[in-house]
């Protein structure tokens, strides 16, 4: 494992493993002044590692240095009862190092999936504990106040120290993984395409993510939805290298070089799509999954197999009712049956499901603006679709879009940007 050097990835890297450490040891009724320790010990390490250099073993540092402010926590606190049960918790030394090849970090994730959460509190909790999402991250894939998801998570920690629960929790390993699999999809989703910032994508959080769903699916082999999810990662993933320029900008589908593609992850993902589907149900990661696999299967755009990739959006919407599938579909929609029809389904998706200034719609109806020849309308949209965006990569795209239509408006209509995005 290489050692990071920035304090994401500390808290990415170690920060789950050594959480887990401490909650097996001294139980999930701690679970904030474990993490609280955490967080200190994270910090220490940041100041003093670039000073006096990073230690041989940086977990065993980082669980020695916790446990200490873990104590340091409990001493100073002020409920003497409290505090006299938790020191009877802390006659027996925690060793430095954790037992040899122990990962507590699926663990975690399970234990902040625990049932008497709800599932909005699950996610915040797991996202900000496993993941290291901060609170803006989290507020902003969710479309929420920051104060509400802060609010969720102080509301699930109480809720885990209320129930007493024990570690490791589950008790098999298909117990909570639909709730941990739908944290690691929106974990991936926010590292793939990051919602705010100046970079596209966090390569720290979608191999954080991909790490996990591994662990998952090893423990579940023969569960379709892990399955279909570590797929959808691995294809998805895949395109990292092709996805922006030397400079950061964003370069859609459509004009990726695919000869940049990491064809081993292809490659995996594809095997595991073969095993998973026959005997499983059409289930939501399955889906994507198998669409991602004709995105990477495919030489190019105009080689892809639409009709079928229109099939499968039409099975997920109907499993999931998201108006983002929809959305997706509209594209396989134009490139099956014409750009009209896609606009046909965007428009309706304003009317009834999307607000009509949502960046995302307002960027696929760009797109199939342009490629109906609505030029004046595509640049509009475009225009209106980076304001309304807070990703700068996003942005600089869409705008470099509007001003090559104001540049070349009698030039041929230019291939569509396929659904996928980046």
């Amino acid at each position: 494992m290489s050692r990071p050097e920035a304090p994401e990835d500390l808290l990415r890297t170690f920060a789950p493993q050594v959480l887990g450490a401490l909650l097996r040891r001294y139980g999930t009724g701690q679970f904030d002044v474990c993490e609280d320790a955490v967080q200190e010990a994270l910090l220490a390490a940041y100041e003093q590692w670039p000073a006096e250099g990073t230690p041989e073993d940086p977990r065993a540092w980082l669980l020695t240095t916790a446990r200490r402010r873990l104590i340091d926590r409990i001493r100073s606190d002020t409920r003497r009862r409290e505090r006299e049960r938790t020191q009877a918790l802390l006659a027996h030394p925690l060793a430095d190092r954790p037992r040899h090849g122990r990962d507590d970090s699926l663990e975690v994730l399970k234990l902040c999936c625990h049932p008497a959460l709800t599932t909005s509190g699950q996610v915040a909790l797991t996202l900000r504990a496993v993941a290291g999402l901060t609170t803006a991250q989290i507020a902003r894939a969710y479309l929420l106040p920051e104060a509400t998801v802060a609010q969720r998570i102080t509301r699930a920690k109480a809720r885990i120290r209320a129930a007493g629960a024990a570690f490791p929790s589950p008790a098999t390993p298909e117990d909570r993984l639909e709730p941990v699999l739908s944290v690691l999809y929106l974990m991936f989703n926010e590292g793939h395409l990051a919602t705010t910032g100046d970079s596209l994508y966090d390569t720290d959080l979608t191999r954080e993510a991909i790490r996990l769903a591994r662990q998952v699916h090893a423990e579940a082999p023969d569960h379709g939805e892990a399955a279909g999810l570590l797929a959808l990662m691995l294809l998805t993933d895949a395109r990292r290298a092709a996805r922006t320029t030397s400079t950061g900008a964003m370069i859609p589908l459509d004009e990726q070089d695919r000869g940049k593609w990491n064809r081993p992850d292809i490659r995996d993902g594809l095997e595991i799509v073969r095993r998973a589907l026959p005997g499983h149900p059409p289930t939501p990661y399955l889906l994507q999954a198998s669409i991602a696999a004709l995105h990477a299967e495919a030489p190019s755009t105009d080689e892809t197999d639409w009709p079928q990739i229109l099939v499968l959006y039409k099975l997920l919407e109907r499993a999931t009712a998201n108006p983002v599938v929809t959305l997706n579909r509209a594209v396989a929609e134009a490139m099956v049956h014409g750009p009209a029809a896609g606009l046909a389904l965007v428009d309706r998706l304003a009317d009834d499901s999307l607000p009509n200034d949502h960046h995302r719609l307002l960027s696929v109806r760009a797109h199939l603006q342009e490629r109906a020849g609505r030029t004046d309308a595509a640049r509009e949209s475009y225009q209106r679709a980076a304001r309304r965006t807070l990703s700068t990569p996003e942005r600089g795209y869409l705008l470099s879009r509007a001003r090559r239509l104001t540049a070349a408006s009698s030039r041929s209509t230019p291939p569509l940007n396929v659904t996928g995005g980046a």
